[in-house]
């Protein structure tokens, strides 16, 4: 399993601009689409998860859906990305298909080690920086920790940075040993950034980090 090293994180006012924003980011190259979406009915979020898988299928992008496993499943998404507050990754194996991917978040070593015992695809390690995007109360995460955690970790699950991201940004945390990021803001803002990190991550098929089901 490849798991690629740019993650769009939908934005929008409203649901439908989030569909929209996933069609602009996949019409600009994004490799892979994490639909986010929070305070609105099972049912809605159904509707849209068919919508954005329909987008991502024409362009070969994969779809992950945050949260929601039972709709991941049931529009054959990539995968599903949890929160620390969402259901057991281990819990939600039990209900995907075999090649769907599970990522989790972590802010922390400890978070970090148990999502690891419970088998999870990828790690979203964060927030490097506020983000607009979500409200969190975690204390961004330095490069120095970035680099304490990750040579702690010493695991082979690839682990991606999230929060605040921008062109800036990317060289430095390459260097403390993460493998790529998760992006919602400065993509959003300019979807033709998605280029520009792709090429700062070099993240070409042949370059992406292979990653093997256990």
């Amino acid at each position: 399993m490849i798991i690629p090293k740019l993650h769009y994180i939908t934005q929008g006012k409203s649901p439908k601009e989030h569909i929209e924003n996933i069609q602009k980011a996949c019409s600009s190259g994004a490799e892979l689409v994490q639909l986010r979406l929070k305070n609105i009915s099972e049912k809605k979020i159904l509707k849209l998860a068919t919508e954005a898988r329909e987008i991502t299928s024409h362009f070969q992008t994969r779809l992950i859906i945050n949260d929601y496993y039972k709709i991941a499943k049931s529009v054959k998404a990539d995968g599903v990305h949890l929160g620390p507050t969402d259901t057991c990754p281990k819990e939600v194996r039990k209900h995907l298909y075999t090649w769907q991917i599970i990522g989790g978040t972590a802010s922390t070593l400890q978070e970090c080690q148990t999502l690891i015992t419970k088998d999870v695809d990828y790690i979203s390690l964060g927030p490097f920086k506020a983000s607009k995007t979500k409200e969190t109360t975690n204390p961004e995460l330095e490069l120095e920790a970035y680099k304490t955690i990750l040579d702690t970790l010493n695991t082979q699950i690839p682990i991606i940075s999230v929060g605040g991201i921008t062109t800036d940004d990317v060289k430095a945390i390459l260097e403390t040993g993460i493998v790529g990021i998760a992006v919602s803001e400065a993509i959003t803002l300019n979807f033709n950034s998605i280029k520009t990190f792709n090429n700062l991550l070099k993240a070409s098929s042949t370059e992406e980090k292979r990653y093997s089901f256990k």
